[in-house]
């Protein structure tokens, strides 16, 4: 394991020994230099992780050195080293950005004690990037025009506080175009909060989104902040909007509209500087014609409207988006590349990665042709829930005349579960992903298909790793 590399900067012979020799014995790799200006140099050539620095020193002083180290790396740890003598003016240091300060003569238990406090520092702020890009989502994969003309309309519109409003198909990449638009706004350092409207039933979705106060409903122990409030200062997604009731809709209406809504069992309205945007792989305006959506609300989140066209649309990108997700050290040959750009890709993105991940992990040898890709392509449809209708009809397809003339036939000596499976998947396929239509159509709860869909998914995938 490398050790971390740590600027030590102090004029006085004997300090800077002890401190060198005790800081190489805490774990670091340690750069001494005599001078403020000595270390200012050294902070253009090396990138250290921590710098610990003299206060009084020739050249340069410590304020110096601290101020060249937050310039060059903000995060960077800074710990001032000071006589008593010189207190106040390190208190000042402290508020200059220091993160911590020692006293001449440094005690060896407090030196332990100091960097063991920058070390759990240092890993918070990693862990905080960390969970931040996880909410965040991954950069929006840009290989080809169209994709490019919707990042182009997201840098036009970013810096503005409009709404926006996201149209695709399911597995486009709606999230990560509404996740581009934080990370390009200047809310990019505040919070961006997401969730998906169709998966939180609907007697619990207004308390997500505003929160509840103590006793407002059974099981309501304490209060509660809601999205909203979570996003105060910041980005909120709201995804598969188009799935909202209508009273649901009459609140959001009343929050982007306002800026205010109260708690669900609360009396005090709250204000918050909330960026909504939304997503919808519905048609809103056809909903609003036939009353399933509000017009006023339409109009009020449809500001900015981005449309991410489906990968059919974007032939060129298909094998350039699939070699982008292929394990390094694998490659398509022509003929799997011709099949890649064949395929339909009803699920779009979200498809075509899940195959090329299933084909890296299953592939044998280094090049991935396209029979191999053509086996794997059917099973992964049938997993995801996407294309089960044209399976059926290969398969009917493939049937005795007799049988094409009695569907039910076809179906005769085939499992009940296989047969419910192919049926649920091929719903959904027409109802191109939307779960709550699926489930309404098949007269059961969404949570139920939800259910059933994630069990089918996970049996597939034990078969094929087993």
């Amino acid at each position: 394991m490398s050790r971390e590399l740590l600027l030590l900067a102090d004029d006085e012979p004997l300090s800077r020994e002890f401190l060198e020799e005790a800081l190489q014995a805490l774990g670091f790799e340690v750069h001494a230099v005599a001078d403020g200006r000595a270390a200012i140099a050294a902070l253009r050539q090396h990138a250290y992780e921590y710098v610990v620095t003299d206060l009084r020193m020739p050249e340069a002083d410590g304020t110096a050195v601290l101020a060249a180290s937050k310039q060059a790396e903000p995060d960077r740890p800074v710990v001032i080293v000071t006589a008593h003598g010189t207190m106040g003016v390190a208190i000042q240091a402290m508020r200059g950005g220091a993160d911590d300060i020692l006293e001449k003569p440094c005690a060896l238990h407090e030196l332990e004690l100091c960097c063991a406090r920058l070390r759990e520092r240092k890993k918070l702020l990693r862990e905080n990037r960390f969970l931040r890009a996880q909410s965040v989502g991954d950069d929006l994969l840009v290989a080809g025009p169209k994709t490019a003309a919707v990042v182009a309309m997201v840098e036009r519109v970013a810096r503005s506080k409009a709404t926006v409003l996201i149209r695709g198909e399911s597995g486009t990449g709606k999230e990560r175009v509404a996740a581009l638009v934080h990370r390009s706004s200047d809310r990019r350092e505040q919070p961006f909060v997401k969730i998906n409207c169709a998966a939180v039933p609907e007697a619990l979705l207004e308390s997500e989104l505003f929160g509840h106060e103590q006793g407002a409903f059974t099981g309501a122990g304490r209060r509660r902040e809601g999205l909203f409030e979570l996003a105060d200062g910041g980005t909120l997604f709201l995804d598969e909007i188009g799935e909202t009731s209508a009273a649901m809709q009459s609140k959001l209406l009343r929050v982007l509209q306002e800026g205010e809504f109260q708690r669900v069992g609360g009396g005090r309205t709250l204000r918050v500087d909330v960026r909504v945007v939304a997503a919808t792989n519905r048609d809103l305006w056809k909903d609003v014609q036939e009353g399933r959506f509000r017009e006023d609300l339409y109009y009020r989140l449809d500001v900015v409207p981005i449309v991410v066209p489906p990968l059919r649309e974007r032939p060129d990108e298909i094998v350039p988006l699939a070699c982008h997700f292929l394990r390094k050290g694998l490659v398509f040959t022509p003929s799997a590349e011709a099949v890649l750009r064949e395929w339909r890709w009803a699920g779009n993105v979200r498809e075509l990665q899940n195959v090329v991940q299933r084909a890296s992990l299953l592939c044998e040898g280094m090049a991935i042709d396209g029979p191999q890709l053509r086996g794997w392509l059917q099973p992964q449809n049938l997993a995801d829930g996407v294309g089960a209708g044209a399976h059926l009809a290969a398969r009917l397809a493939s049937a005795p005349t007799e049988l094409l003339a009695d569907p039910i036939a076809a179906l005769v000596g085939r499992k009940l579960e296989e047969v419910a499976d192919e049926l649920v998947l091929r719903t959904l396929d027409s109802n191109q992903g939307n779960r709550t239509k699926t489930a309404e159509v098949l007269g059961i709860g969404v949570r139920t298909l939800f259910n059933r869909l994630r069990e089918r998914q996970q049996a597939t995938a034990v078969e094929l790793v087993s």
